[in-house]
């Protein structure tokens, strides 16, 4: 969906790398312009409990779609589906429909503030998209699609397992398993990645194959000698290079509603993180009204090459952030008219 993290400036036809000079240590990749909430049938996308959104292809239109989780607060946990009947610049949603599972609504555990966390995933090897979904008992379920790839429809799932041959136990992170795959070390295989009630990162090592993987152990992130523990609890982690550098940085929502960007300290395939930034919108820093418990998902939402954020949080709707130039962008396109991809400036919320 992103594609290369790697800024590029055409001027007068030729093609050069953007350097951007950073004023201090870690610097956010994405500007981010006022808060929207993305609509569905001429009014905002609100769903019972708490929303979790995310950007993905579903039915083979070569359009994204919207994806949302829903439950929580005595709600069940459902995964609804927003076709995107819009254009590629412009995405448009009118009525949703479920995910089914076996013939009826897919429901996932779900208690508290969380319902179901589901990513579009392809999981094995049979070129089927399939569902992870965190879940509100901090335990991860794979849903695999026994229908096709442009119209899924999903098995009963199945928890995910860690631990050695013979003694593997399901993946339990305690509470609030807001739950994806990444590549974390560089080995060409999905990893896993999930946030928790009590704030900390959980790394899942895939020791199989990409398209058979296998959880030998459980790694929880630290920061120095103790847990790294994002502030506000309900760690909801994006992991995704940020600031163009060539390596992945931790994004995380929180109890609070903001955003919290972890620049890497270490390697791509060895990544470390400490301090971070207060990610702003439209000059403030984000921070979503009462307790909403911020979900963020990261995409292209109009392909314009500019990372946007979606939210998710309690009241329902899907928040949308989109990216938009920093102003030493916009200096030189006015003065030089130049064609930008992805040219950010530094962060400048102090840590």
């Amino acid at each position: 969906m992103f594609g290369n993290t790697k800024r590029l400036v055409a001027v007068a036809g030729m093609v050069a790398v953007a350097v951007t000079a950073s004023a201090a240590p870690a610097a956010a990749d994405f500007a981010l312009g006022p808060e929207e909430l993305v609509q569905a049938g001429g009014s905002a996308v609100a769903v019972p409990g708490y929303s979790v959104p995310s950007f993905a292809f579903w039915n083979g239109d070569a359009l994204p779609d919207l994806i949302v989780g829903e439950g929580g607060s005595g709600f069940a946990g459902k995964v609804r589906v927003y076709l995107n009947e819009g254009q590629p610049a412009a995405p448009q949603f009118s009525s949703f429909s479920y995910a089914q599972s076996l013939g009826v609504h897919l429901v996932c555990t779900a208690e508290g503030c969380l319902g179901c966390f589901p990513r579009v995933v392809y999981w094995d090897a049979d070129a089927l998209k399939d569902l992870l979904v965190g879940q509100s008992d901090g335990t991860v379920r794979v849903f695999r699609n026994v229908g096709s790839d442009q119209a899924p429809t999903f098995d009963a799932g199945t928890l995910l397992e860690v631990g050695p041959a013979g003694v593997k136990a399901p993946i339990d992170v305690g509470s609030r398993a807001t739950t994806s795959t990444v590549d974390w070390n560089n080995d060409g295989k999905k990893d896993l990645v999930s946030g928790d009630l009590d704030a900390k990162i959980h790394v899942f090592i895939n020791e199989g194959t990409d398209a058979a993987p296998d959880f030998l152990s459980e790694m929880v992130l630290s920061d120095g000698g103790s847990d790294l523990m994002v502030p506000g609890s309900r760690s909801s982690p994006v992991i995704l290079d940020l600031d163009g550098d060539g390596r992945k940085d931790l994004l995380s929502g929180n109890t609070d509603g903001q955003l919290l960007l972890y620049s890497n300290a270490g390697t791509d395939a060895a990544p470390v993180f400490s301090d971070y930034v207060l990610v702003e919108a439209d000059g403030t820093p984000i921070d979503l009204a009462d307790w909403p418990r911020s979900r963020p998902f990261v995409c292209d939402w109009t392909g314009d090459g500019y990372l946007d954020v979606l939210i998710g949080a309690g009241d329902g709707n899907v928040h949308l952030f989109q990216g938009v130039p920093e102003p030493a962008t916009l200096a030189l396109l006015a003065a030089g008219g130049l064609f930008v991809l992805r040219r950010r400036g530094p962060a400048r919320r102090p840590r």
